[in-house]
């Protein structure tokens, strides 16, 4: 039935923990570059609604291939919901005509939603053709009509599901089956479907949304509606679906669409991806797919950033595009909805495509935007004060990394990167070079220590570098990252010689850091030793999430004694298996997840986690995290939080325990904020309870 109950609230950007003065200049150059429309939904209220003039929210705008996902993927969606058609069942079931054909006869419905059936997408005029059954020619027009017919067939570039080749012939053919399934339902073609099962139960009135170019056309009997183009929706209207899709088929309490089917078709759905593990789907070589072309996995009509290609959104986002950047972005990790309308955001001249210009100058400006932390502020810790900048100590310059210990001989080992270290500075420049501290903050020095065993060349993620550094019953332990993905080294004699252990860490912990407690271990709080990293086999990519394992003191060399942290118990108590498939997370912030240092400030009995928020450069400019909890899987509370500290907070960062004050209160923060060893003190202003506890 009709329903136009729900309606969305509007509140400021800053209700939702997002700044209006960062979606301002992202609206300022978004306009620049043709934006019609923009809409930012956040925890289901409006916090950003723009319109160009003449336009305006009951405006409709062209989607282009945006229809790929609101017309293509619903109608395939709510088909398989009911039980219509299968995603692996071959396409020749609904298509008779593909049943002899030695290629056509091996698509599968999959093939066909993720453009990975090797189906020609050629253009004759410049005007692609959409091919059916037994004909290559329903080329695509919009006036008179984006059907006519001619006798010779397509193609098929490939075998089918080994290749990504984007074809709207293909998906004109997804069009096809779905409208073949819908034989044995009570509706007749997609558009039916759609009004019937999801626009009308969402409030979605007829003027704010058209689709197939507004035509029916009979084809074999069938009355086939466009589905790779030709859509026409008021922003809200897109929102709508986009919502309905980020809970999971419920629409104000009723179940639309099994959830199950929602959460298949927006996760990667077999598109074969370069170094993607996908069972049975042959992998290829996707030479064009890099930063500077970041295009996503595809699910089953939508794209999906199930691997992390766009760095800055969190890796459960989905999306539907068309040409001119049409965009609707789904984050539901943080109930997080995007319109975007107008021409393209990107520039061919400047080296710009479709999905880096969407990812410049509308995702990441949105992901910059939320300023909220992830966790609730500490109860125990209720004020941080840093010195001045003009007082922050720099050493070793053009050095960086700087994971630090404290050693049973008194001092501080650590180690560096992509630098010559201390003065005097090493004769080449190491990717991994050790070295240790003396003395105190107010007048401490480095020492380089060289070792054939542990020096390391190689530049950025070429060479081995440390991310993790830990003395324990008198052995220096240290994680080395870029080694696919992570490898342990140690050394008995305060890093002159090291040992490399024969196995690697392959899955996630590409950035393992160890936990520090006092000197040489002491004040540990049981017989283990505790490793984070966040949750990606590379070091150079952000996760949602860090994870955590732990092992037995005098078997850290043994990689078959380390246990992962599952999750807590319904007590807080912490699980572990042995099995790193089964890791759960141990702490949460989508898309910001990355390089940390964690140490157990004695003083105030609380465990502090830096975290480096990631975006750009770091080195000079960047964010930075200070999480404490009462133990090492939390709960986590936030100390300090900001998306862009004063000055660069480096590729990572810790308070060493050798230079905290008794009480805890007083802490040092070592970070290689402009690529050196850079030291600044910081206060920590305690909760009257705490002072008196």
């Amino acid at each position: 039935a009709f329903s136009d109950i729900f309606d969305w609230q509007t509140v400021s950007p800053e209700s939702r923990g997002l700044s209006s003065t960062v979606l301002d200049a992202a609206k300022d150059t978004l306009a620049v570059k043709g934006t019609k429309a923009l809409l930012i939904i956040k925890d289901d209220a409006i916090v950003y609604e723009w319109y160009a003039p003449g336009h305006g929210p009951d405006k409709r705008h062209y989607t282009a291939s945006l229809a790929k996902a609101l017309v293509g993927g619903m109608s395939l969606l709510l088909a398989l919901n009911d039980g219509l058609i299968y995603e692996d069942a071959p396409a020749c079931l609904y298509i008779p005509e593909w049943k002899k054909h030695p290629q056509k006869s091996k698509i599968t419905i999959r093939h066909l939603a993720t453009h990975s059936s090797g189906i020609d997408d050629a253009e004759q005029d410049g005007i692609p053709h959409m091919e059916l059954p037994g004909w290559k020619g329903i080329f695509w027009k919009k006036d008179p009509e984006p059907f006519t017919v001619a006798r010779d067939e397509a193609p098929v570039m490939f075998t089918p599901g080994t290749q990504y080749a984007y074809s709207n012939p293909g998906m004109a053919m997804l069009s096809y089956a779905v409208t073949a399934s819908l034989k044995h339902s009570e509706y007749t073609d997609i558009r039916t479907l759609l009004r019937e099962r999801v626009m009308r139960p969402l409030g979605v009135r007829e003027d704010e949304w058209s689709i197939g170019y507004g035509n029916t056309y009979d084809v074999n009997g069938l009355p086939l509606v466009a589905n790779w183009g030709g859509g026409s929706f008021t922003a809200r209207a897109v929102a709508r679906l986009g919502r309905l899709m980020l809970r999971k088929g419920n629409w104000q309490g009723k179940q639309l669409i099994d959830p199950v089917w929602v959460e298949k078709v927006v996760r990667y759905a077999g598109t074969p991806l370069p170094g993607t593990k996908t069972g049975d789907v042959q992998e290829i070589d996707w030479s064009a797919r890099s930063p500077e072309n970041p295009n996503p996995g595809s699910g089953l009509g939508w794209y999906t950033n199930f691997d992390g290609v766009w760095e800055h959104v969190p890796r459960d986002a989905f999306a539907g595009a068309g040409a001119g950047n049409q965009i609707l972005l789904v984050v539901p990790s943080l109930d997080l909805i995007v319109v975007r309308n107008g021409s393209n955001l990107y520039d061919l001249s400047k080296g710009e495509v479709f999905w880096s210009g969407a990812e410049k100058y509308l995702f990441d400006p949105v992901m910059k935007a939320i300023t909220e932390p992830p966790y609730p502020q500490s109860d125990i810790i209720e004020k941080v004060t840093f010195a001045p900048a003009s007082t922050i100590v720099r050493k070793a310059d053009g050095s960086d990394n700087w994971p630090v210990t404290w050693a049973d001989d008194g001092d501080q080992y650590t180690a560096y990167g992509d630098g010559w270290g201390f003065e005097p500075r090493t004769d080449i420049k190491l990717s991994l070079g050790i070295a240790k501290i003396t003395g105190q903050p107010d007048d401490f020095k480095g020492i380089n220590i060289r070792s054939r065993s542990g020096d390391r060349v190689g530049q950025g993620r070429y060479g081995l570098k440390a991310s993790g550094m830990l003395m324990v019953d008198g052995v220096l332990y240290m994680f080395a990252r870029n080694a696919g993905n992570s490898r342990l080294a140690w050394s008995d004699d305060h890093g002159e010689n090291w040992t490399w252990c024969d196995w690697k860490f392959t899955t996630s912990f590409g950035y393992p850091s160890f936990l520090n407690f006092g000197r040489n271990y002491d004040g540990a709080r049981d017989e283990y030793v505790y490793v984070y990293s966040h949750d990606d086999d590379s070091a150079y990519q952000p996760a949602d999430r860090m994870v955590l394992a732990r092992v037995k003191k005098d078997s850290i060399g043994d990689r078959n004694a380390y246990e992962f942290f599952t999750g807590p118990d319904a007590s807080g108590n912490p699980l572990w298996s042995a099995d790193i498939r089964l890791r759960g997370a141990v702490f949460v912030n989508p898309a910001q997840c990355y390089r940390s240092g964690i140490t157990y400030n004695p003083g105030l009995k609380r465990y502090l986690w830096c975290q480096i928020i990631p975006g750009g450069d770091t080195r000079y400019k960047g964010g930075l995290g200070i999480y404490d909890a009462p133990e090492p899987w939390g709960p986590w509370t936030t100390v300090y939080y900001t998306r862009e500290w004063d000055v660069g907070p480096g590729e990572t960062c810790s308070l060493p325990v050798k230079w905290m004050s008794e009480n805890g209160t007083t802490c040092h923060l070592i970070f290689s904020g402009d690529d050196s060893f850079s030291v600044r003190k910081v206060e920590f202003g305690v909760s009257p309870k705490e002072e008196n506890r």
